[in-house]
């Protein structure tokens, strides 16, 4: 086998353990999320009680859709991918984590203008979430640049 290939191997098979190490780091919070949710929920006075099957399902769900958000952050992992790439990579991954579980689940209304709103939020929420990782980066490059000016 070339080399190369050896290469791409050993990156995806490190990518993947680093999904699953990441994703299952992060499911553990898909129970206390859907707890929160439903707690909030019987305070406002909205859910008095609630199917056991539903909530085992919304559980289970909430637990894949957490490991999937944070397993696929190892995608930054993966050498010979651009930043750029990556960044698209995990929003159509996380896009379509979140819409298929929120549709799944109910969440989510089953209609164009739902779904619209829904897309527009995630994306501009998204794209603000990148917006100051950069600017954070930028900062502490600034700071590196400087200490190292000074000696």
């Amino acid at each position: 086998m070339p080399r190369r290939i050896e290469k791409e191997d050993a990156s995806m098979k490190q990518f993947w353990k680093t999904f699953v190490h990441r994703g299952l780091c992060a499911a553990a919070g898909g129970p206390a999320i859907m707890a929160i949710v439903y707690l909030c929920l019987h305070a406002a006075g909205a859910v008095e009680s609630i199917d056991a099957v539903k909530v085992a399902v919304e559980i289970l769900t909430a637990t894949l859709l957490a490991f999937i958000a944070a397993g696929i952050t190892a995608i930054y992992k993966v050498e010979r991918l651009p930043l750029a790439a990556a960044a698209m990579i995990q929003l159509a991954v996380l896009y379509a984590d979140y819409i298929l579980i929120y549709l799944f689940n109910g969440w989510l209304e089953n209609s164009a203008f739902a779904i619209g709103i829904f897309t527009g939020i995630f994306i501009v929420g998204f794209a603000v979430i990148w917006y100051i990782i950069l600017l954070v980066n930028r900062h502490k490059v600034a700071e590196m640049n400087r200490k190292m000016q000074k000696s």
